[in-house]
């Protein structure tokens, strides 16, 4: 088959992985697009002529759809659908020589930081007066933003920062501009993200910032809502509950990946605290805000995890009660400390403990949902599918949390409008609500 001939170059850009990867995405996006470059997210159309891959490169799963879609865009390529292919991410910045010499269709690869030379291959210039300037891909009421990029920590069973780097944080001054910029565009909704939210302005400033940025986004006209993602327990910095208490606008809400609660298993994983300091910190944190939504991650089948360890864990999710909990099962990623540990688990059965983890996290969920019926909610519009119209509490996150059904028939909302609502009835996952 003939290349299609296409008048102009158009790229379709395909992300797969973290919300951080969607911001890059983005970024890359805007860069194009302020190049003069014609170009589309993730196009379900037949209307492009080159692709960029962002790739993750995290978990084995992740990997695989990574190479997978490296593959379809390569075949298609030697087909004659598309003329260029690249790829970019944690996948190439990671394994970028296995890559080329498996998969060499790929007209070049790049790593994460290696945007400008990706640009170059469009004739395009990196313009630094475009900072903060993005395609969003989001609905254009709420968007992520990164305050910074790369790890300090040195988790066992982590790879984020062979494929990130360090800590650098960005300074207040252009995380302030960026949000000015999305509130003009009809952001209301901010979701902070980083690797490690808590780390933010060490490297700068020589201190933790957290809070004195949070109060100056809090100044941003526009935005009525901020979420924060990606807490590391240990040396839990308290003036970021102090900063969510006095601060209207910052949602009831903390995302803290916590792992494990096993004292063995965290040691393994070098998470620097134990289950009776994680207990401590959630109790601190609960007195000084009752109705906080902690989310967290669990991380199941790390090596040395028997049932004993595994029980722990159930126990210890029983009680605490988390508003909000995914389960991942363990990845044996190679130049990480964990590497060199024996991974003996088969993959069937730390998806059996997956799986038990997040049927009594079903169970809580439901018990949580339950007591809402009745009461009263602020609401964010997201959608309209079908018979009904979907939105967010302050406690709920796109894409991973809970959300609002709300009937279409009874009741006329708008995209990215917020609106009072009273719960009507709760299943394990959603509200379901009318206006009041």
């Amino acid at each position: 088959m003939k290349t299609k001939k296409i008048k102009r170059d158009k790229v379709n850009v395909i992300t797969l992985g973290c919300s951080k990867n969607l911001v890059d995405s983005e970024v890359l996006m805007g860069q194009l697009k302020g190049n003069g470059i014609s170009v589309i997210h993730e196009s379900k159309k037949d209307d492009f002529n080159i692709v960029i891959v962002n790739t993750c490169g995290f978990i084995d799963k992740a990997k695989e759809e990574s190479v997978n879609t490296i593959l379809q865009f390569a075949e298609a390529k030697s087909k004659g659908y598309i003329e260029k292919l690249y790829v970019t991410g944690c996948l190439s910045q990671r394994y970028k020589d296995n890559l080329e010499q498996e998969i060499p269709e790929v007209d070049a690869y790049f790593g994460t930081l290696e945007m400008p030379l990706l640009l170059n291959k469009f004739n395009a210039d990196y313009k630094h007066e475009l900072i903060g300037e993005r395609v969003l891909t989001t609905s254009n009421h709420y968007a992520y933003l990164k305050i910074s990029e790369g790890c300090n920590r040195k988790c066992s069973f982590c790879a984020i920062p062979l494929m990130r780097g360090l800590h650098v944080s960005r300074s207040i001054e252009e995380i302030v501009n960026e949000a000015k910029l999305l509130a003009t565009q009809g952001v209301k909704e901010l979701m902070l993200i980083a690797q490690e939210l808590t780390y933010y302005g060490l490297d700068i400033y020589k201190k933790r910032k957290l809070p004195e940025l949070l109060d100056a986004l809090c100044e941003v006209n526009g935005i009525e809502w901020i979420r924060l993602h990606y807490a590391y327990p240990a040396q839990f910095p308290l003036e970021i509950i102090d900063a969510i208490k006095r601060q209207p606008k910052i949602c009831h809400y903390l995302d803290m990946p916590l792992q494990h609660a096993s004292d063995t298993i965290l040691k393994g994983m070098k998470r620097n605290i134990t289950q009776a300091e994680t207990r401590e910190l959630i109790g601190i944190i609960r007195d000084k805000i009752p109705d906080i939504a902690i989310r967290t991650t669990m991380l199941v089948g790390f090596p040395g995890e028997g049932e004993k360890e595994f029980e722990e864990l159930l126990d210890f999710v029983k009680e605490m009660k988390f508003d909000r909990l995914g389960a991942f099962t363990y990845s044996h990623e190679e130049n990480t400390s964990g590497y060199k540990l024996k991974d003996e688990l088969s993959e069937q059965t730390k998806q059996d403990r997956a799986n038990l983890l997040m049927e009594v996290q079903g169970e809580i969920s439901y018990e949580h949902n339950q007591n809402k019926i009745g009461k009263t909610y602020k609401v964010i519009i997201d959608s309209k599918e079908g018979d009904y119209f979907y939105g967010r509490t302050e406690y709920d996150s796109p894409e991973v949390d809970n959300q609002v059904l709300i009937p279409a028939k009874d009741n006329y909302c708008r995209i990215g409008d917020f609106v009072e609502v009273e719960i009507t009835d709760a299943a394990e996952f959603d509200l379901y609500a009318k206006l009041k």
